[in-house]
């Protein structure tokens, strides 16, 4: 008899989590197992990138991102039916109206930590029992899988700083009780998350995400990447438009170049809620030829083996992919030294780490624009980082022992 595993997953949008997800299933023996995946969302722009042994269990499914406009049409629609979705739209409501206030009263209002538990609650049931269900991402898959899943064994994933991420014991409402296992991306993530659930520090562990390095370098050498003609230095951000990612310091940083004159030009791969308040911003400061929000690319590997300078300025990080991604492709990495990012930079061996403020970026940027030869030497460093995943895929399948 083949074991039934459920993956559930907030979204199939392009991003690191998601990226990581497609790579385990495709890892996955599917003589040995029958597995489902169900996207608490319903909707995303990597659908059609599943192994077509992985059964999509939503019975509706967009292909439009959660990240652009049409897209977040879609999503408020769906969000509005899970309020009416399987009853008990007063606490729906009152679980919505508690955790803003709270919000409020902290001056951080998270609109998506808001409405992951009524998405769960208003999501498609199945009447199966699976031998393991895993979260394979923070917030809503978490509730679903605790709530809602029948299995013999339930895992959760976790993939950014718990601590820092906006999620609070009141928002999970003990869901992390009924998991047998929880990982993290990192030993910071996991540290982090037992800071905030040190009772469950036991049942804890460390699995990596999966990268593919082989891909990654075979598709970096297909057509595409830059077309703008541009011959001056190029600067690359991979990751979506959100606070998270720093994108203001970015921006502020660029201007800081520019005023010294350099021939420097930041572009930007990805898409999310802010990308008006920073087009603004990029207006304000007269950068719309140095600052360029490229959107999402289907193939963002050219543009990574086409660059001169990777940059990852970011707030708070699980693991990166993003940075994996670079130091794969041979390219220097410039990173902030907050949670996440230490734990994947050597400083001044195969990176280098900033401080997170518009001086400090702009300062590392310079030292490597002006020195071609450390460029070079970080760049070759990071690239020959070797990754082993078979400490995770052993992890992985003692779950179902």
């Amino acid at each position: 008899m083949k074991k039934k595993l459920l993956f559930v997953i907030n979204t199939l949008s392009r991003a690191g989590a998601e990226t990581a997800l497609l790579e385990l299933l495709r890892r996955l023996d599917s003589q040995e197992y029958e597995i489902y995946l169900y996207v608490v969302t319903g909707q995303g722009e990597l659908a059609d990138k599943l192994p077509g042994y992985v059964r999509l269990l939503n019975s509706t499914f967009s292909g439009e991102s959660v990240l652009t406009r049409r897209g977040r049409g879609e999503l408020l629609r769906r969000i509005c039916r899970s309020f009416l979705r399987n009853g008990r739209l007063p606490d729906k409501l009152h679980y919505v109206m508690k955790n803003l206030i709270s919000m409020v009263k902290e001056r951080r209002i998270q609109a998506d930590k808001l409405l992951w538990r009524v998405l769960s609650d208003g999501a498609e049931r199945f009447d199966v029992c699976f031998d393991l269900a895993m979260a394979w991402i923070e917030g809503g898959s978490v509730y679903y899988v605790a709530d809602h899943v029948k299995a013999r064994k339930k895992a959760a994933l976790i993939h950014i700083d718990y601590e820092n991420a906006g999620y609070t014991r009141a928002m999970d409402q003990g869901c992390f009780e009924r998991f047998t296992n929880i990982f993290a991306v990192s030993e910071e993530t996991k540290r982090h998350f037992c800071n905030v659930y040190p009772e469950y520090e036991a049942k804890t562990d460390v699995f990596h995400n999966i990268v593919n390095q082989e891909v990654i370098r075979l598709r970096a050498q297909e057509k595409g990447g830059f077309s703008d003609g541009y011959g001056g230095f190029r600067i690359l951000t991979v990751g979506r438009l959100t606070w998270q990612k720093g994108y203001d310091i970015a921006i502020e940083a660029t201007k800081i170049l520019k005023e010294k004159k350099y021939d420097i030009r930041w572009y930007v791969l990805g898409e999310g809620e802010l990308r008006k308040v920073l087009t603004k911003k990029i207006r304000e400061l007269g950068l719309e030829k140095d600052f360029i929000l490229l959107g999402q690319r289907d193939n963002p590997y050219p543009y990574y083996a086409q660059t001169d300078l990777y940059v990852h300025a970011t707030r708070f990080e699980g693991k990166s992919i993003a940075i994996q991604e670079a130091q794969t492709l041979g390219r220097a990495v410039i990173a902030s030294d907050c949670n996440g990012n230490l734990e994947q930079i050597a400083d001044g061996e195969d990176g280098i780490l900033c401080g997170l403020t518009p001086r400090s970026v702009a300062e590392k940027i310079e030292d490597l624009y002006l020195n071609e030869g450390k460029r070079s030497r970080l760049g070759e460093k990071a690239k020959k980082k070797e990754i082993s995943y078979e400490r995770e895929l052993r992890l992985f399948r003692n779950l179902l022992e």
